[in-house]
């Protein structure tokens, strides 16, 4: 039986089951004696009304007003503004219904700890990925996730900057390149291949460089990236003995945007060092080609990073092992 049930049928002691699970827990500063009341509130929140939340309970509407007056009481401040058509959540109630999801959510994967793939997932899951990894690869493999999970509420952030998994609440990120926040926990999932890549239209008019003397010579141009506009361009990478060196190309454009980069490469403005898992697809349609393989950047790190070690729901265990099958057939 789910908690969600138990909660509502009273076929457990609450106040013990809050002993366990919360550990002495709080929102807003007040300490949570009974699961019920949340549940309810968070009914009435997302359903928009107290009749249909009392409805989807099976309790009187009566007694969810009730219990959502006196929640109110209890932590102090006032969560849902009533009128007689609607139901909306206060700003002090957004941030109480955000944290009791998330309880409610370890409640679940408390009680699946020990079944396996029996019970489904469930709760929020709030992770973020690189643009380009986010709309080549796994959004499009993301319906058969999302069908084998339908319970599981997933928020996605693409973006090319280093997000902060703490202060923005983000259960796992996927990341590129060395990891320097040693106050981290990183998985690491292998190297991403990197190739040189330009336009038909770009190489007929500058010419196919072969090496980097013909890079030089030819005049040709980069398009340069950097994840903030302003600051010094990463230039144009390639192997050096057992390291690698920059060079540094002429280029007009400068991008801080994986799609930019991409779409400026395609309309000829210059050329690019970008993962074989953003642009191979492009070098199969012949709208880009693949230039100086033995002068390609050095591969990228790939990453999964939490903020802890232990205690990782089974959502994040799960998103995580699947992220990894998704990424494997472009890591080396």
């Amino acid at each position: 039986m789910c908690w969600r049930l138990l909660c509502l049928s009273g076929t457990i002691n609450t106040a013990k089951m809050n002993t366990l699970l919360f550990r002495g827990e709080t929102i807003k500063g007040v300490k949570m004696q009974n699961l019920e009341p949340v549940l309810i509130f968070i009914t009435v929140a997302e359903m928009g009304s107290f009749t249909r939340a009392a409805d989807s309970l099976g309790i009187q509407k009566g007694r969810a007003s009730t219990v959502v007056r006196k929640l109110e009481e209890e932590v102090g401040v006032r969560l849902l503004h009533r009128t007689t058509r609607s139901v909306q959540l206060t700003e002090d109630g957004r941030v109480f219904h955000s944290r009791a999801r998330d309880l409610l959510a370890e409640v679940d994967d408390l009680h699946s700890m020990f079944a396996g793939d029996r019970v489904a997932l469930r709760g929020r899951l709030r992770v973020d990925l690189p643009t380009e990894v986010a709309r080549t690869t796994i959004v499009p493999a993301l319906p058969d996730f999302m069908a084998a999970h339908p319970y599981l509420e997933l928020e996605m952030s693409s973006t090319d900057r280093q997000v902060d998994l703490v202060q923005e609440g983000f259960d796992c990120v996927l990341r590129l390149g060395p990891i320097r926040d040693e106050t981290l926990v990183a998985r690491p999932l292998g190297l991403l291949r990197m190739v040189n890549a330009a336009s038909p239209a770009y190489l007929a008019r500058y010419g196919i460089p072969r090496s980097l003397e013909d890079l030089r010579r030819q005049e040709h141009r980069t398009v340069h990236f950097s994840t903030m506009l302003g600051s010094r361009p990463y230039g144009w990478e390639y192997p050096d003995g057992d390291s690698f060196a920059t060079l540094q190309l002429p280029g007009a454009l400068h991008v801080n945007s994986a799609q930019t980069y991409d779409a400026a490469a395609l309309a000829g403005l210059g050329l690019i060092q970008a993962p074989l898992l953003g642009i191979g697809q492009y070098f199969t349609s012949g709208a880009l080609v693949e230039i100086m393989p033995d002068f390609r950047r050095r591969a990228l790190p790939v990453s999964l990073i939490v903020a802890h070690r232990g205690n990782l729901s089974r959502r994040v265990r799960v998103f995580m092992k699947w992220m990894e099958e998704i990424l494997k057939p472009y890591l080396e």
